[in-house]
């Protein structure tokens, strides 16, 4: 198989300097108005380095959701600071954190979100549809990444076709294809057997193995037992797993 994907980091110079995280939080909260106020995420300091593979694990209430919604740039901390890549977002207008999101950032969810009625194919390419990639650009992208997630075999069928672990694996050849940072996954496996859950986890070994930076938020230590680091939320607070 051959890919063009730049999953493994190039080999680096030992006069380099180190390279910096992708992900850097530090003292970061949100907080919702409220009587009492509801202070959801509370002084997280995190750093995901380049080709990690993290898992946050924590029961529901405890402060995953909003600190994925954090990460993915689909929320703004109330205090503290983010940095993606280098770059403070804080500050960023909504059109730059949109464009540095789909740019930067690939997600997994626990429901699938293809189109029923598109190709596995269609579906793989839409995604990169707003990145301004040339037409036959994204047709070779995306017949790459379904090769790399083992469905080659399955570019002309609609999604409604497919078993739930080969959806999950559209899922995640479509946030491959923008050639994201970060895969950022949350409950990937929660509406899989064990088997395709099992599948779904070996792929993210496999990928991890490429050298590409993943994370992992679940209520379920089985799953984030696979990373190679846990943290745990437990009242918005992180602490090591």
């Amino acid at each position: 198989m051959t890919t063009d994907l730049p999953l493994v980091p190039p080999a680096s110079d030992a006069n380099d300097p180190a390279p910096l995280p992708v992900v850097e939080l530090i003292d970061v909260h949100r907080s919702y108005p409220g009587t009492p106020e509801v202070l959801a995420v509370r002084g997280v300091d995190l750093r995901i380095e380049p080709g990690e593979y993290l898992s946050i694990v924590g029961p529901s209430g405890s402060g995953k959701s909003t600190l994925l919604h954090l990460l993915g740039l689909l929320d703004r901390p109330t205090s503290g600071v983010y940095r993606l890549d280098g770059q403070d977002v804080a500050e960023l207008g909504e059109a730059a954190r949109s464009g540095l999101r789909g740019r930067r950032i690939g997600f997994v969810f626990q429901t699938f979100h293809l189109i029923g009625g598109r190709t596995v194919l269609d579906n793989v390419m839409l995604s990169m549809l707003y990145q301004a990639v040339p037409r036959a650009v994204r047709k070779a992208r995306a017949v790459e990444v379904l090769e790399q997630v083992g469905l080659s075999g399955r570019q002309h069928f609609l999604p409604t076709k497919l078993s739930g672990g080969e959806r999950q694996r559209v899922a995640i050849a479509r946030a491959l294809a923008g050639r994201p940072s970060l895969l950022l996954a949350d409950e990937p496996t929660g509406n899989l057997d064990h088997q395709n859950a099992s599948g779904v986890l070996d792929l993210f070994d496999t990928l991890h193995a490429d050298g590409l930076t993943l994370a992992v938020i679940t209520h379920d230590d089985q799953v984030s037992r696979r990373a190679e680091r846990r943290v745990r939320i437990s009242d918005g607070e992180l602490s090591p797993a």
